[in-house]
């Protein structure tokens, strides 16, 4: 069991860091330590695994709708990408604006309001790839996990599709202990009821999921059962060359294999609610639930994202033997044998704050992944 929080130590040859708009930048680490959002503080931060950072996030404070009069609130959006990072960097620069506009449109924060912005980016994306179809058809194999929390109004909205994670951090006992919860739903087929779920919505396609090495995969090719984007396999139109063969499945198909449209969870929020942890899959890789709480419970607040993706690099040199130090050093994609991207956004949550419907201070919008090195498209 490692210990819940280190003493001071270099992250990423933390000496040469230099800053950028919105937080701060050092090789393949992007953090931003501290900072204020409608209903407490938060920290960020971003390693990069892959020769190009399929990970992008964001938190946005202040109105969530299209009117400075409308709900106030924060949003965090946590996207793992995959195949590379156009989809992921789509939703981050898509999806908030449909929650502005749909919230305006129904007069208020909503599960169905969420669930629309999904689906709207889906289509969008999609639309894209059709257009991009001659020029680039590999974008067809591009997709993202997208996990999103909102607290607005007292209330705590989780949508997720896909396989990153938010867990909560909630008192126990009096206040004297503090208790990981975890809120998202995962669709992941190593999850039995995932899989139950594909072949009740696939009766016809006994190869639906497939144990391939190992390891449960839909129709042998991904693990996850939703996301956005991944059009190969959720649009015949593009199961077909010139997309490569590893992507295309033998059989042509009428519905979507994958689906796009995310669980969502609503949840009233109570003295309890202490903070929120939202990471993509690269973190739970190496930490559990309640050791990612016990961390933030008991390290002090600032840098508090940047200590749990180190407690996760320390754990990834463990398992191949070898030391932290030596793990920093390796550059970006050789990287990727080691760890995959992580991206944490850690959302304290101040209850006195969280049902006032205005907020004092200056809209913030922060998007994770702005300035690490290696992260732009080529």
């Amino acid at each position: 069991m490692m210990p819940p929080c280190w003493r001071p130590s270099s992250v990423e040859g933390e000496s040469s860091s230099s800053s950028n708009a919105n937080g701060r930048v050092d090789g393949l680490l992007w953090y931003k330590d501290s900072g204020e959002h409608v209903a407490g503080e938060f920290s960020m931060a971003v390693i990069q695994a892959n020769n190009q950072l399929e990970d992008t996030s964001q938190l946005e404070s202040g109105p969530l709708s299209l009117f400075e009069t409308g709900p106030h609130g924060t949003f965090v959006g946590i996207y793992d990408g995959h195949g590379g990072p156009t989809a992921a960097r789509f939703i981050n620069e898509h999806l908030f604006s449909y929650i502005k506009k749909f919230t305006t449109e129904n007069n208020g924060m909503s599960a169905d309001v969420i669930n629309k912005a999904f689906l709207a980016t889906e289509e969008d994306f999609l639309a894209l790839v059709r257009k991009q179809w001659l020029n680039d058809p590999q974008m067809a194999s591009v997709g993202s996990c997208c996990l999103v929390g909102i607290v607005c109004r007292g209330l705590l909205y989780i949508a997720n599709a896909g396989d990153s994670r938010v867990v909560l951090g909630r008192s126990d006992n009096d206040f004297k202990e503090v208790k990981a919860v975890q809120l998202s739903t995962e669709h992941n087929t190593c999850i039995e009821s995932v899989r139950e779920e594909l072949r009740s919505s696939h009766p016809d396609d006994p190869q639906i999921v497939v144990l391939k090495h190992t390891v449960w995969r839909v129709k042998g090719i991904i693990q996850i059962s939703r996301s956005i984007g991944d059009a190969y396999l959720k649009n015949a139109e593009f199961n077909r060359e010139p997309l490569l063969p590893k992507f295309r499945v033998p059989e042509s198909f009428n519905k979507p294999i994958l689906r796009a449209d995310p669980t969502i969870l609503v949840h009233k929020i109570n003295p309890e609610d202490n903070f929120l942890i939202f990471a993509s899959d690269g973190l739970w890789e190496h930490l559990s639930n309640q050791e990612a709480v016990d961390i933030v419970n008991t390290c002090p607040r600032n840098g508090i994202a940047r200590k749990l993706v180190k407690a996760a690099l320390r754990e990834a040199a463990k398992k191949r033997e070898m030391r932290y130090s030596d793990l920093k050093k390796i550059d970006r994609g050789v990287r990727r044998h080691f760890h995959d991207d992580i991206t944490v956004v850690v959302l304290f949550i101040d209850f006195n704050l969280v049902n006032r419907s205005y907020w004092h201070g200056p809209a913030v919008s922060i998007h994770g992944s702005d300035g690490v090195a290696g992260h732009d498209i080529s």
